[in-house]
């Protein structure tokens, strides 16, 4: 177990002084079958219900449906836009989570955004590595360009699920498929690989991550015995195209990835893509999980009010 030598700090909420303060910390990650299984099951149990109760309180809709034979959750405003849409890729480290569990997040979305939310249950590591999650997210993404609904589309995720979206993103491109509107990661993790400075000088202040315990056996297993530092895997090493949407990347002083962030921003930027990257003080990752934080709410209020505008400025 870490040893985290920082308290939360006074500048930030109480509510998220309370999070860092009661947060157990990171866990060792067993890579067992056994392990992996009942991981899911209490990830499930524990997250699932939290969102259904959101979903409920919000009246959304939820069905599922299955697009380009990939099974796909869709979050429905109760008068959605007919003609926009937001495709969402849930983390969870490529090796667990669900749509289920991640209506923290696209619940709110879609109730800010007033669009559908598209949810892939992409296929996940260690039974399926890479490829197979791009895949399904490629294939979700091309069949949903042909789709009335989704006729102006915006690209999101967080942590896994941000990486996942740029490597879909960067194959739609290099098949000539046209771009989304806008994107949006939330902690994205773009670097697989031990590189990023923040992995190492965050390690004592990051509420809930390590990269030896619990970041490096999720790669490994997602990698599947690839290099760790392929475009394929890790988006940041790829060579953004010509024409890439405008993204926003948002983050925390406590985010274990933050430096991967800000590597990411700036490559992005010198490739002439319009790339802003938010920081917000004491948050960790993926805060904006959390509707309780203030912080993450007024977050994800500004991630919804970014794609709304790009998708506002035309089909």
């Amino acid at each position: 177990m870490v040893s985290r030598r920082h308290a939360a700090p006074s500048s930030i909420s109480h509510e998220a002084r309370h999070f860092i303060d009661r947060a157990p910390g990171p866990e060792l990650r067993d890579g067992s079958p056994a392990a992996m299984a009942e991981r899911r099951k209490q990830s499930y149990a524990t997250y699932a219900p939290a969102g259904e109760a959101l979903r409920q309180t919000l009246r959304l809709q939820l069905r599922d449906e299955e697009i380009a034979g990939v099974r796909v959750q869709c979050v429905l405003p109760a008068k959605p836009r007919t003609d926009q849409s937001l495709l969402y890729f849930f983390g969870g480290g490529y090796v667990e989570g669900s749509p289920a569990e991640d209506l923290a997040i696209t619940a709110r979305l879609a109730a800010l955004l007033g669009r559908r939310v598209y949810v892939p249950y992409y296929r996940l590591a260690p039974e399926h590595p890479s490829p197979a999650a791009v895949d399904d997210g490629y294939a979700v993404y091309n069949a949903l360009l042909q789709r009335a609904e989704a006729r102006s589309l915006a690209v999101a995720g967080e942590s896994a699920g941000g990486g996942l979206a740029l490597a879909m993103l960067q194959r739609a491109a290099e098949a000539g498929l046209a771009l989304p509107k806008a994107v949006a990661l939330m902690s994205p993790w773009t670097d697989l690989s031990k590189t990023g400075d923040t992995l190492s000088t965050l390690a004592a202040a990051a509420p809930d991550l390590n990269y030896e315990m619990n970041l490096e056996p999720m790669a490994r297993a997602y990698a599947g015995g690839q290099d760790l530092r392929s475009p394929a895997l890790s988006p940041l090493y790829a060579q953004f195209p010509p024409g890439f949407p405008p993204t926003l990347i948002t983050t925390g002083t406590r985010d274990l990835f933050l430096s991967d962030c800000a590597r990411l921003a700036t490559k992005m930027r010198q490739a002439g893509i319009a790339a802003e990257l938010r920081v917000w003080e004491g948050q960790w990752h993926v805060f904006e999980f959390y509707p309780e934080i203030p912080e993450g709410e007024a977050s994800l209020k500004e991630v919804a009010a970014f794609i709304d505008e790009r998708l506002g400025t035309g089909a």
